[in-house]
């Protein structure tokens, strides 16, 4: 049969990544896919550096739409990144009859809807397991392995910059700007860390995770999206003394009330698998009614991790090219017709524990203050810790029962403006999974 044609947009890491992987490992590939794959076309900004890489026999070019447009290409990979040419060439190639695949998790986070419709109405196929954690085949283990289950919920260590960032603060005990220095120095974290640090790029991804999961359209929009970059050491020192963890989670739950979509820091125990996942490696924790917990680890960046979920998505699309639309995994893991529609929870009605830090007086009634204005509330106090804090301060932590969020803000917004309180008011949830 002849080889499969390939058009890749961009030849960046990842894109550098895919040629490699498929330069080295061509042969057992073959093997898997019934058919070679190579890379016809590449589009790039710098075409003599492209041409340096792939050779003479490449098509080069910098236009990405005249990939999406070429006849004699059957599938596109997109990995140049951004959410405005990215969609038009996807749209193009889609609209082509060509099957695409792509490493986009801000572009199907906010776009998927559309470009899934498109390729549902045109018959192709969009692959993506390469947008979630990098190597770590979650997609596909979501969309297929686990289609048996009702997913109950699911909660990941999805961004391996924040993980490196709170990995090397717990372990060294340094502040966070000198370890984000440190990590753009070991190129963990992008010169403009903002996607990662603030938690944007783990809310993409939790966003395909939540659909693939419960079902549910793509809604970027309504994750609640909280970072990293206000996190202080003292609350990493307080959490590992309580026997926690503080990890950046993307956590998803089927609630009956709703979904629960949300991306923030939180103190995990530190006996369970994801908080003892170090450095700048992912994990996945998934839920299903029948299976239990089933926990998938791994690179969830860098060229050739990603490049292998890449290169597993065409020898996909390649077997499944000539089969009947109707008969191929859906998208979004559920036909299209039966997606559902279940409200995201706003933040302010998600149930969950909490960690409370404060400085105050130290000085007799305080602390019996603070606990009637939790009781009003109807938050229940799990547990307390008290320090001193130099001759006449201490800082006093709460750990709550669960507790409705709204509820808690109208606590911490009533505890800021007493007298006593010298400090604003640290929140972080507390999860406890397993």
């Amino acid at each position: 049969m002849k080889p499969i044609r390939v058009g890749l947009l961009g030849l960046g890491v990842v894109g550098g990544g895919v040629w490699t992987v498929l330069a080295q490992n061509g042969g057992e590939i073959a093997r898997r896919a019934g058919r070679r794959i190579e890379v016809a076309a590449v589009a790039v900004r710098d075409v003599a550096k492209a041409r340096a890489l792939v050779g003479p026999d490449v098509t080069v070019t910098t236009d990405g739409m005249a990939l999406a447009r070429d006849p004699d290409l059957d599938i596109i990979v997109e990995l140049m990144g951004g959410d405005t040419l990215a969609r038009e060439c996807i749209l193009e190639a889609i609209a082509q009859g060509k099957h695409v695949v792509t490493a986009n998790k801000a572009l199907l986070a906010v776009h998927g809807n559309e470009i899934f419709a498109a390729a549902q109405a045109r018959g192709v196929m969009v692959a993506f397991e390469a947008a979630v954690a990098g190597g770590i085949p979650i997609i596909k283990a979501i969309r297929e392995g686990l289609t048996a289950n009702r997913i109950q919920w699911l909660a990941g260590i999805i961004n391996g910059t924040t993980n490196f960032i709170l990995s090397e603060m717990r372990q060294r005990g340094l502040p966070f700007e000198t370890v984000l220095a440190e990590a753009q120095r070991l190129g963990y974290a992008e010169a403009d860390p903002t996607f990662d640090i603030e938690g944007v790029d783990a809310a993409h991804k939790l966003t395909l995770l939540a659909s693939l999961a419960f079902g549910i359209p793509v809604q970027f929009d309504k994750a609640y999206i909280e970072g990293i970059s206000g996190l202080s050491s003292e609350d990493i020192v307080h959490a590992e003394r309580l026997g926690y963890r503080i990890k950046l989670l993307g956590i998803t739950r089927h609630r009956p009330e709703g979904i629960e979509l949300r991306v923030h820091p939180a103190l995990v125990p530190d006996h369970c698998l994801l908080a003892n996942v170090e450095g700048a490696m992912n994990a996945v924790l998934v839920r299903g009614d029948a299976v239990g917990p089933s926990l998938y680890y791994g690179q969830g960046a860098g060229a050739l991790p990603t490049a292998s979920a890449v290169v597993a998505d065409l020898v996909d699309v390649t077997r499944l090219q000539m089969a009947d639309p109707e008969h191929r995994v859906p998208h979004l893991a559920f036909q299209p017709d039966a997606m559902a529609d279940i409200p995201v929870l706003p933040m302010a009605d998600v149930r969950t524990s909490f960690y409370l830090r404060l400085r105050v007086d130290d000085r007799p009634g305080v602390l019996a203050d603070l606990a009637r204005v939790l009781s009003d509330a109807g938050i229940s106090v799990g547990s307390m810790f008290q320090q001193p804090h130099g001759e006449h301060q201490a800082d006093i932590i709460f750990l709550t029962h669960e507790a409705r969020e709204g509820d808690v803000n109208q606590a911490l917004h009533t505890i800021q403006s007493l007298p006593f309180v010298r400090s604003d008011v640290t929140r972080l949830r507390v999860e406890n999974i397993t």
